[in-house]
């Protein structure tokens, strides 16, 4: 059975009543910035002390409190998942929408993230990112896919849990593009277990709400104004049947079908 937890109720206003004004903008603009060298003091001054479920409590922490800023409001459909402190051996794959995704995820389930590697240049995020335990990647370089894939998978086997955006790319959350598999083999190679996640951002009226969408060529600071534009921006995250390696092996396990099969379930539950 499926349930739902939200941190409030999207009231159903007009949508030009859904925005808000200078003040609030400025005051969420000075919370951003007191949160983001709070983020920097932990990262820098307690994360070399802290123990594995101690950091992964205060990701969880600042993620919460990150969205709080924004004032998102997540909303969690399906089997909530277990503890970070439980959970071990799990790729997560979600569609991928904007770079919210990682922090409701985050404030969920503290989880590791594979992420392209130019990420890690950016400023202070990329910092805050490689302190996370960020797994970067090089996409397009062939020769290293291999090098990729057994780290990936050693890092599984060590008992941490992964999420993977297989589409390599955002969209606007009207679309999903084919998903690549290549790190999913690893998720095999691991045996683990497989959680398919659907993402997607509707307005009060349940349409989509593709202004929160970091994709195309918007920027990183265009899609941050467009979140503080909103007054209670919405996001949901339906967690869909988990899938074990065990259970997939009396099918065609192979990296195709599997990865054909994560899409389908999540283009079906977002009716894309």
């Amino acid at each position: 059975m499926e349930s739902a937890v939200s941190t409030y109720i999207v009231p159903l206003h007009k949508k030009s009543n859904l925005y808000t004004n200078k003040i609030t903008r400025l005051y969420r603009i000075s919370r951003l910035i007191s949160h983001t060298f709070l983020g920097l003091f932990t990262v820098t001054l307690i994360f070399p002390l802290a123990g594995k479920y101690f950091k992964l409590r205060l990701i969880k922490w600042w993620c919460k409190h990150l969205l709080d800023i924004f004032n998102v409001g997540v909303t969690l459909f399906g089997n909530c998942p277990p503890s970070y402190k439980t959970a071990s051996n799990n790729m997560m794959i979600a569609n991928h929408i904007s770079w919210l995704d990682i922090y409701a995820i985050n404030s969920i389930l503290p989880i590791r993230f594979v992420a392209k590697s130019d990420i890690r240049t950016w400023p202070v995020i990329g910092y805050l990112a490689s302190k996370a335990n960020v797994l970067f990647i090089e996409r397009g370089k062939k020769h290293q896919a291999a090098r990729i894939m057994d780290i990936v998978a050693l890092s599984l086997k060590a008992g941490d849990n992964l999420c993977l955006f297989p589409e390599g790319t955002t969209t606007d959350g009207t679309s999903i593009m084919p998903f690549k598999g290549s790190l999913i083999q690893s998720a095999i190679e691991a045996q683990s277990t497989i959680w398919p996640v659907a993402i997607r951002y509707p307005w009060h009226d349940g349409s989509a709400n593709t202004d929160l969408a970091y994709a195309g060529e918007t920027t990183l600071l265009q899609s941050m104004k467009q979140v503080l534009l909103q007054k209670r921006p919405a996001a949901e995250l339906h967690f869909l049947a988990q899938i074990s390696m065990n259970e997939f092996e009396n099918e065609d396990n192979d990296r195709r079908a599997l990865t054909l099969h994560i899409q389908s379930l999540i283009a079906k539950k977002l009716s894309l």
